[in-house]
Parts: C-alpha cells; sequence; structure tokens
C-alpha cells in the first residue's frame, strides 16, 4: 500500500465509542448532584433545628371582624427583622406559596394552599413598607410588600407580592395607620 491510500483510508474510519467511559462519567455527574441536592436539604433541617427556638405560629381567632383588606398573591418566606438573607425556616415559614391575605381589626389572616397557615395579631405588627428583596427573592424597587411582627422575643420580616402590585401602597398605608393607632392605644 503507497502512504497516499494509507492516508485516505485513515481520513475514513471512525473512531470507536468508549461508552464504558462515557457511562462512568454519566454516572459520576448525577451522584454528584445528589450528593449537592442532598447537602442542601440537610442544610434547610439543620436551620430549622437551630430556629426550633421559635413558638408555635398562632391561629386566627374564631371570629377575627370583618375584613379591612383583602389580597391574593404570593408570599415568598420570612427572614429575621433586618437581615433580608437570614430565613426563617421553621415552623414552614421558609416554604414559598400562593396567599390569601385579609387584615382585620383583629390582625393579618394569611391563609396559604398547601403551606402552614398563621396569623399575626394587631398587637404583634410593628411595620410594614415596600422593598425589593427578600431570601432569595429580587424584585424591582417597591414590588414586594414586607410586614415586620413579632413572634415570641424575634422580630420578623415576611414578604408578600400581590397579584396587583399598585395594592402595595394601601396596604402598607392601612397597616402603619393601624400599628400607630395600637401604640397610642397601648400608651394610654
Amino acid at each position: 500500500m503507497t502512504p497516499v491510500m494509507l492516508l485516505a483510508a485513515q481520513k475514513e474510519s471512525a473512531e470507536v465509542t468508549n461508552w464504558a467511559g462515557r457511562i462512568g462519567w454519566v454516572v459520576g455527574l448525577a451522584l454528584f448532584v445528589a450528593l449537592v441536592y442532598w447537602l442542601m436539604r440537610e442544610g434547610w433541617k439543620w436551620r430549622g433545628t437551630l430556629q426550633s427556638d421559635l413558638p408555635e405560629l398562632p391561629t386566627a381567632p374564631e371570629s377575627p371582624g370583618e375584613a379591612r383588606l383583602t389580597m391574593s398573591g404570593r408570599y415568598h418566606g420570612s427572614t429575621t427583622a433586618g437581615q433580608w438573607l437570614d430565613r426563617i425556616v421553621a415552623h414552614g415559614l421558609g416554604t414559598r406559596s400562593r396567599v390569601e391575605l385579609t387584615l382585620t381589626d383583629a390582625g393579618l389572616d394569611v391563609v396559604r394552599p398547601g403551606a402552614t397557615d398563621f396569623f399575626v395579631p394587631r398587637e404583634a405588627l410593628r411595620e410594614a413598607r415596600l422593598d425589593k428583596g427578600i431570601a432569595g427573592k429580587v424584585l424591582t424597587e417597591g414590588g414586594l410588600l414586607v410586614v415586620t411582627w413579632a413572634h415570641g422575643d424575634k422580630l420578623l420580616d415576611s414578604g408578600f407580592r400581590s397579584d396587583h402590585a399598585a395594592e402595595h401602597n394601601e396596604w402598607v398605608e392601612t397597616l402603619n395607620q393601624m400599628i400607630k393607632k395600637t401604640e397610642t392605644e397601648g400608651a394610654r
């Protein structure tokens, strides 16, 4: 065979696929992804253990009164007040979900389908404001309704986003007026 024929024969033959090597890489990558997922899950559970001193969430009273405001939207989580990255996961407060908020004279009723419902008594409300982010969720400036409330000996920030963002301003004004009224009644 001449050297030209050898070159032509080499160009036409394909490389043999090393299936064992490829399968090994795929299995190794799948195990790595499973390990990372498991570590993240264990971290979430550990955070819940560290926050186990948080008391049980209050439930809504039998007759909370007439609704002053209602809103449907999303619950994005709760954090330690003033620390927007310190997520609270105890008692299901770290679970994102749909939400139905109802503000009454008794307080704020948070109904979350598929997650733990809770109630924030009027006396526990501290502040309402518009913000741009809370642990794991960043929006445009003023895109998030953040309610600060006392639970046990901690202050918490809970983030909500309405299906109609124009409602946020009314919620902030009404909540802050209600908080001021509660503080002046308590000072008497």
